[in-house]
């Protein structure tokens, strides 16, 4: 009997956005194991400038970025797009060279993007055009889960809890400092969060004690979005769940990070690595089951698909359970929470990314029912 076809999985990492650097991490762990028997992997680095680049490797984007015709791990890199036409499928040089192998040809994509243009909706509206399955969730959930406002609006209105926050744009801040600063501190009080709205990696995220701090945090947060975020800081265990599926999601065990620094910041996820996970999360049953419903629902309130990780809180006094925010593509390193938590729930990491592409098949398919015309 002959061999089966590979399917050809286009996996695109990189990218415009303060958290091109994880992308990085996660991509070289999603290459590594991705099952060679079953895939061929394309890999697709999008330079912080935003050039597509076929053939380059996650280790050695850095240095591809600098030319589009450099080694990086096996061959020469070609600058590509994928073509909007959804009858081809496939992306295309975007200068007149050789034929891509197999046509440029994708069967699905596996963006492993994380923050702005390829968690934000963006990418996922050029993948919803090229009409290519691709892992994840569509240009809707894509965007409520990279904006901090509207999630929590949405959350709100399906009696999700969270905590008490405010949101100004940037005009709004660079006008009247002084005024919303008397708000916040009126309002939200010491300690707080400051955050950019659409970002994520906890890049551009400060934590203020008092209005030096909090002025200090609006101009980082500013820098960053057009919109800024500020939550009430309480005294909480920050608690994870990852949740995988369609429409009938399921939710993993929960975790905890027990941050190394005072929040659980870039350089205590990313850098330090004195950070410790604990998985399952020494909570009780109560709280663990209330974690996870509340995980589902955020998913399915959020029209989100494939897969998610949902940041909680659970006060110390009270024990109450709080939903912080989704992550729609959350770090995909062996160490990362959201595939731990799935070993932890009896699924291994190469499993995990058989299952993502199948789902997104299956949605893609489901979709294909919809009608486009009278």
């Amino acid at each position: 009997m002959a061999n089966k076809k590979k399917q050809r999985i286009g996996l695109i990492f990189g990218g415009r956005s303060g958290e091109h650097e994880v992308s990085l991490a996660s991509a070289t762990s999603v290459m590594a194991n991705l099952d060679s028997d079953k895939y061929e992997v394309v890999p697709i680095g999008i330079t912080k400038e935003g050039t597509w680049l076929l053939g380059t490797e996650p280790a050695r984007l850095i240095a591809a970025e600098q030319s589009v015709s450099v080694d990086a791990g096996g061959g020469e890199t070609t600058a590509v797009t994928l073509t909007s036409d959804p009858r081809l499928r496939r992306l295309i040089p975007l200068q007149g060279s050789q034929p891509l192998e197999d046509n440029g040809a994708l069967d699905v994509i596996f963006p492993v993007l994380h923050g702005t243009y390829g968690e934000d909706g963006t990418l996922q509206g050029l993948l919803e055009m090229a009409n290519v399955p691709y892992v994840g969730c569509g240009v809707l959930g894509a965007a409520l889960g990279m904006d901090k406002e509207k999630m929590k609006m949405v959350f709100q209105s399906v009696g999700l809890p969270s905590v008490d926050y405010l949101v100004y744009r940037r005009n709004q801040w660079e006008r009247s400092p002084e005024t919303i600063m008397d708000a916040i501190e009126q309002r939200l009080g010491y300690p707080c969060f400051v955050k950019p709205v659409n970002l994520g990696s906890s890049v551009g995220i400060s934590k203020a004690h008092e209005r030096a701090e909090l002025e200090d945090a609006m101009h980082v947060a500013a820098q960053y979005d057009r919109k800024v975020i500020i939550e009430h800081g309480i005294n909480c265990r920050e608690l994870e769940c990852s949740v995988l599926g369609n429409d009938e999601p399921l939710a993993s065990v929960v975790g905890e990070v027990i941050a190394s620094n005072e929040f659980y910041d870039y350089n205590a996820k990313y850098i330090d690595n004195k950070s410790q996970i604990i998985i399952p999360a020494d909570i009780p049953q109560a709280a663990a089951e209330e974690v996870r419903r509340q995980a589902v629902a955020a998913f399915l309130a959020l029209d989100l698909s494939g897969l998610a990780r949902v940041d909680f809180f659970l006060e110390k006094e009270t024990g109450r359970v709080y939903i912080n925010e989704v992550n729609t593509l959350p770090g995909f390193t062996q160490i990362s929470m959201y595939p731990k938590l799935w070993e932890a729930s009896g699924l291994p990491y190469s499993q995990l990314l058989d299952r993502l592409i199948e789902l997104a098949i299956e949605r893609h398919e489901d979709k294909q029912r919809n009608r486009t015309s009278r």
